[in-house]
C-alpha cells in the first residue's frame, strides 16, 4: 500500500479540467495528503497558461505542497505514487473534425460516440501506451495510473492488449454525473446511492438504485416520464453538464425509457438509439467542440490572463463530479478503502454472457491491489446483442490501430450503430484519414497504397 504524503503527477496538465481537479484535491487534503503536484504536458505553452491558476488554487490551501510543471517525463514521473491521465491527442482542433466530418455525411458527430469516438480512439491508444511505459520506467513500483482519457472503452481495450499487466484503472464520470442527478431528484447526496450497472463505457444501463437498501428506480422511472433525468426545475449542481445541449441530453433519457422501461440508460445511448433525431438537432457548422472552445476554454484562458495582469483570479472553473470522482477513486486505491465505484475493468465473468476478456463498466470495490468487480449476472438478449455489436466495433478499431489495417477500420465504422450503411462508413473513414494524416501514418499508407479500394 502507498504511504502518504503522495507525489501526484497529472498527464495532460494543460487541460481546462486541471484547476477543478486540483481544487478537488485541495479540499480533500486530510483524506489524500500531498507532498507534490506535477503537471506534465507536451504542449508547454498551454500548460504554462494554466499553471499559475493551478498554483493559486494550491497556495490558497497549502504553502508546503511542492508544485512542478514540466514536459520532461523523467521529471514528471520519477518517484510518483499516483498519475492522473487526461490526455487529448489532437486537442480541440481534432475534436472539431471528429464531430463535423460525420455530420457532413448525415451521421452523429460526437466526441466519444460513433465515428468521432472511433477516430479519437485511433489517435489515443498508442500515446496512452507510451505514457504507461514512461510511468513504469520512472514512477514508484506501486504507482497507479487513474485514466480519464477518452474514449475510455477503446483506450482500455488497447491497454489490455498491449500492456496487460499495467497498473491502470480506467474511469469515466458520466455514470457518476447521472448518479448526481438521481440524487438531486431523490433529495440525497450521490454518495448515498448504491447502484447496479452493466455495460461498456458510454453504453450501459442502471438496473438498481438503492438508497438505505430500498430500490428507488421505480420512483426515478416515474419522475423521468415527466422530466427526464433532471430535477423538476432543471437546476443542476454541476455546470459542466447543465448547458442547453446537456439539458437536451438529460431529457432524452425519457424517450428511451418510454420504449425500454426496465433499466435507466447511460445518457450517451441517445446517440445509438436515436441517431436521426440527434443529427436533426446538431449544427454541422458549430458543434460541441466549438461550444467548449468558446465557453469553458476561453473563460479559463481569459481568467488566467487577468490573474497574470492583476493578481486576482476570477471564478473561471468549477469543481464537479469530474474532479471529485477521480479523487474518490485515488483515495480508495491508495488506502485500500474498498469503496464501491463504477469503473472499467476486464469482464472475467462480471457480465456472464459477454466475452471473458471484454472491457466492461460495472461496479467494483477499489482496493490497493486494484478493482474487484461485482458480478452482474447475465443480461437480457436485447442488451447483450447491443453490447456485442458495440464491443465488436471497438475491438476491430483497436485491431485496426495495431495492424494499420484499413479493412478493419472500415469494419469498425460499419458495425457502429450510429452509421447507417457501409457507404457512409467508407466515406466518413476516408475523410477522417485525410484529416488525421499527422496521427494515423499506418492507415494513411494503407489508404494511399490502394487497400481502401481492395
Amino acid at each position: 500500500m502507498l504511504k502518504p504524503p503522495f507525489i501526484l503527477a497529472i498527464a495532460g496538465g494543460g487541460s481546462t479540467y486541471t484547476p477543478g481537479i486540483v481544487k478537488s484535491l485541495m479540499v480533500r487534503l486530510n483524506d489524500f495528503p500531498l507532498a507534490e503536484i506535477r503537471l506534465y504536458d507536451i504542449d508547454s505553452a498551454r500548460q504554462e497558461t494554466i499553471a499559475p491558476v493551478v498554483e493559486k488554487v494550491i497556495r490558497d490551501h497549502s504553502q508546503t505542497i511542492k508544485f512542478t510543471t514540466t514536459g520532461d517525463p523523467e521529471v514528471a514521473f520519477s518517484g510518483a505514487h499516483v498519475v492522473f491521465a487526461q490526455m487529448r491527442v489532437g486537442q480541440y482542433k481534432m475534436r472539431e473534425q471528429d464531430e463535423k466530418i460525420p455530420l457532413r455525411h448525415g451521421v452523429v458527430g460526437q466526441e466519444t460516440c460513433g465515428p468521432g469516438g472511433l477516430a479519437y480512439g485511433l489517435r489515443t491508444i498508442l500515446p496512452m501506451v507510451e505514457l504507461i511505459d514512461m510511468v513504469e520506467r520512472y514512477a514508484d513500483s506501486k504507482a497507479w495510473i487513474v485514466n480519464y482519457s477518452n474514449p475510455a472503452a477503446i483506450v482500455a481495450e488497447g491497454v489490455r492488449r498491449l500492456r496487460p499487466t499495467a497498473r491502470v484503472l480506467n474511469i469515466c464520470d458520466m455514470p457518476v454525473a447521472a448518479m448526481r442527478n438521481m440524487g438531486a431528484i431523490l433529495g440525497v447526496d450521490r454518495h448515498k446511492l448504491e447502484v447496479d450497472y452493466f455495460g461498456l463505457n458510454h453504453f450501459g444501463w442502471f438496473t438498481r438504485v438503492l438508497v438505505d437498501g430500498e430500490d428507488q428506480l421505480p420512483a426515478l422511472r416515474r419522475h423521468i416520464a415527466k422530466f427526464g433525468l433532471l430535477t423538476e426545475d432543471a437546476a443542476q449542481t454541476d455546470p459542466q453538464h447543465s448547458d442547453p445541449s446537456w439539458v437536451k441530453t438529460w431529457r432524452n433519457i425519457k424517450p428511451i425509457m418510454d420504449n425500454f422501461p426496465d433499466y435507466l440508460p447511460n445518457p450517451y445511448l441517445q446517440y445509438y438509439l436515436m441517431p436521426n433525431e440527434i443529427v436533426e438537432h446538431q449544427n454541422p457548422d458549430y458543434t460541441r467542440a466549438n461550444e467548449v472552445m468558446d465557453g469553458r476554454e476561453k473563460k479559463l484562458f481569459a481568467a488566467a490572463e487577468e490573474y497574470k495582469r492583476t493578481g486576482i483570479l476570477p471564478d473561471a472553473f468549477h469543481v464537479g463530479v469530474h474532479g471529485a470522482f477521480i479523487v474518490d477513486v485515488a483515495c480508495s486505491l491508495a488506502f485500500d478503502l474498498r469503496q464501491r465505484h463504477l469503473v472499467i475493468v476486464e469482464n472475467k465473468g462480471a457480465i456472464a454472457n459477454l466475452p471473458y476478456d471484454a472491457m466492461v463498466e460495472v461496479p467494483a470495490y477499489i482496493t490497493a491491489a486494484g478493482p474487484e468487480p461485482v458480478r452482474m449476472g447475465a443480461v437480457p438478449l436485447f442488451h447483450q446483442t447491443l453490447l456485442m455489436q458495440q464491443l465488436a466495433s471497438e475491438q476491430l478499431l483497436v485491431e485496426a490501430t495495431l495492424e494499420g489495417s484499413y479493412e478493419k477500420a472500415l469494419q469498425a465504422f460499419t458495425l457502429n450503430r450510429t452509421v447507417p450503411t457501409m457507404q457512409h462508413a467508407k466515406a466518413i473513414l476516408d475523410d477522417m484519414i485525410e484529416a488525421n494524416r499527422d496521427y494515423w501514418p499506418a492507415l494513411q499508407k494503407a489508404w494511399v497504397n490502394g487497400e481502401a479500394a481492395s
